[in-house]
């Protein structure tokens, strides 16, 4: 008798019987079936299959135990991982698969759907899978149980322009306004020279001095205050303070440069006018159309105040004005950039109130000739019959000062202008105080601003005023600057307040 190779011989495994059911199956250890097996053992037993996990509704933000709150959109990865730790017993099984289920986006459930195998039963590998469903319960997580409280925080920014003028100041409020820089604040609080700003935390106010430091020459300093401290955890509690010091000019300021500053600008006069601020002062010298742009180190290494206010400049009408040719200004340039938009002039001006005497003309240099012409009104600085207090003024040779300052052109009324201002900007509560004559000229001053300054606007959101109603056509002055309609955004009225405090919400370009 022959022996078979062993390549041809074949392997037959054997059925056996379920000890329970009688079915056959293939050998393991269980001797059972899997449906048998699965009605002896049940491998997700001490894994919940309801759990709650809290939401704040004000932030929409999840708890993660033991108190972090992390933000996670609905069927993330997120949102997953935080919903497997909240899991008991799950780490004593393979987790296989892990899947979200559709529910009701407003039933606060969420339910997820596991596959998990274990071994059971002296080494019989088995694998369920079922669905766990998360209840979503309120809580107000602690920083916003601090906003609502309106009294609870850890850290103050003092907005401060030490100044009677305003402009500046409504300036920051449209940058705070058009870049949510106080979407974080729990609460804020207006002070007689700006704004106490309030945050839950540090970092948060860190952010809106930066905000600041971007956007404005400011200077500021910062300081802390010991609340508690507990011996047991060795931890301290503290309020800081960041003192935020605007400075105190504004645009179409006169200003009067010490020897030292004006030197190490290229030789510009001493006497110069302000005509942006900006993330640093440009200034402009009225006697050689010389500019210049001042960091905030640099003002508070040679620090200058304005010489007037607005209410203090005299309206003056042009009797006469003739350009200088470059050729001629050259003598008498300094070293330092010569601006290209700006055109150098002679300008013969008399007081409008003392209109029709001959001998009360004065003459001037301006450096608004490209925009000046015969019976324009244009107000200035008489530094002639004024009466300033500043020591670097009173240092001056009498020779180097000027007569008058021209400053700036009249395009129309105050009043007419208003009329026809078919715009509007939002405002922050309190911040800038609108409740004195003085304050509302300076923000009509700061609006004619905008509406000469293009660049200026970039920065601003403009909105239309639905409420206004447009002024006859005859009325109208072609020369004076407006807004045009491209620039201005539709305010979305959806019945409730936005951010600033007014009626209305979003803004739709």
């Amino acid at each position: 008798m022959e022996a078979l190779p062993e390549s041809a011989l074949s392997k037959v495994v054997g059925k056996i019987l379920c000890c329970e059911c009688g079915t056959p199956i293939d050998a393991n250890p269980a001797n059972m079936c899997v449906a048998c097996l699965r009605t002896q053992v049940d491998i997700t037993e001490g894994i919940p299959k309801q759990v709650t996990i809290h939401w704040c509704k004000f932030c929409e933000r999840y708890l993660n135990p033991p108190n972090q709150w992390v933000a996670a959109s609905l069927e993330s990865r997120e949102l997953m991982a935080l919903c497997l730790k909240k899991l008991k017993n799950l780490a004593k099984v393979k987790l296989i698969d892990a899947s979200f289920l559709w529910t009701e986006p407003h039933s606060k459930r969420i339910k997820i759907k596991l596959s998990i195998q274990a071994e059971v039963l002296g080494g019989a590998i088995l694998q369920q899978t079922f669905v766990v469903e998360y209840v979503v319960a309120y809580q107000m997580c602690p920083d916003c149980h601090r906003v609502e409280a309106k009294d609870h925080w850890n850290a103050v920014v003092q907005v401060r322009q030490k100044t009677k003028q305003r402009k500046t100041l409504f300036y920051v409020e449209q940058l705070l306004i058009k870049y949510g820089a106080t979407k974080d604040c729990v609460g804020i609080k207006p002070n007689h020279e700006g704004l106490d700003f309030f945050f839950a935390t540090e970092s948060k106010a860190k952010t809106l001095v930066d905000f600041f430091q971007s956007m404005i020459p400011v200077r500021y300093s910062h300081s802390k205050k010991l609340i508690s401290h507990d011996v047991q955890s060795n931890t301290y509690n503290y309020k800081y303070t960041f003192m935020v010091d605007v400075v105190p000019v504004c645009k179409d300021n006169v200003v009067c440069l010490s020897k030292q500053l004006a030197h190490s600008m290229g030789g510009i006069g001493q006497i110069c006018v302000v005509t942006k601020v900006a993330q640093s002062v440009h200034i402009m010298d009225p006697e050689t159309c010389q500019f210049a742009e001042i960091n905030s180190v640099t003002y508070y290494k040679f620090p200058f105040k304005s010489l007037c206010r607005s209410r203090d400049l005299v309206e003056y009408t042009v009797m006469n004005i003739e350009p200088i040719l470059q050729k001629d200004r050259n003598s008498f340039v300094g070293q330092g950039k010569v601006s290209h938009k700006h055109v150098l002039a002679d300008c013969w001006v008399v007081k409008t109130s003392e209109l029709g005497n001959d001998d009360s003309t004065v003459h001037c240099r301006t450096y608004m000739g490209h925009i000046l012409h015969i019976g324009d009104t244009v107000v200035g600085l008489d530094l002639k019959n004024c009466n300033v207090n500043n020591q670097d003024l009173e240092q001056m040779n009498t020779d180097k000062i000027p007569d008058v300052v021209l400053v700036k052109k009249v395009y129309a009324d105050k009043t007419l202008r208003n009329r026809r201002r078919r715009w509007r900007l939002k405002h922050m509560e309190g911040f800038p105080h609108m409740d004195t004559e003085s304050c509302n000229d300076e923000y009509n001053d700061f609006a004619a601003d905008l509406e000469e300054d293009p660049t200026m606007r970039q920065y601003v959101n403009i909105y239309k005023d639905t409420t206004k109603v447009p002024v006859d056509e005859d009325d109208d002055d072609e020369e004076c600057p407006k807004i045009s309609l491209a620039e201005m955004l539709d305010d979305l009225d959806i019945g409730q307040e936005d951010a600033t405090g007014e009626e209305g919400g979003e803004m739709l370009e």
